[in-house]
């Protein structure tokens, strides 16, 4: 039986979530039961709308959500920026990540709409 092909956009999140973890793991504990967490959260449940978008039938509402969510991880890192426990530097490479996981999601979303 063959294994299915592991879709690009799942790859470049894999890689992205686990440079983002070991960020959020040096966060200052003042912030690890609110800022870290709703990150670390939001991170994995991007993780786990790319794997149920590649198998669900109606991917549509699975994908506008997954835009909508990288949008907010997008501000939640901005925040940590802002609060300066997250470097320009890192902050520029999450962001650089995210834009392109964003359009990896919205030509897949046009391809399904088309």
């Amino acid at each position: 039986m063959s294994r299915p092909e592991i879709p690009t956009l799942f790859v470049h999140w894999e890689g992205f979530l686990n440079w983002l973890l070991d960020r959020t793991e040096k966060f200052p504990k003042r912030l690890r039961f609110t800022l870290t967490s709703r990150i670390d959260n939001l991170a994995l449940d991007i993780y786990t709308r790319v794997v149920e978008a590649r198998y669900r039938r109606d991917r549509i509402a699975v994908l506008e959500r997954l835009n909508l969510d990288l949008e907010l991880l997008r501000l939640l890192l901005r925040l940590a920026h802002d609060r300066r426990v997250l470097d320009p530097r890192a902050f520029a490479h999450a962001c650089q990540a995210i834009d392109t996981a964003g359009r990896m999601v919205g030509g897949w979303l046009r391809q399904q709409k088309g």
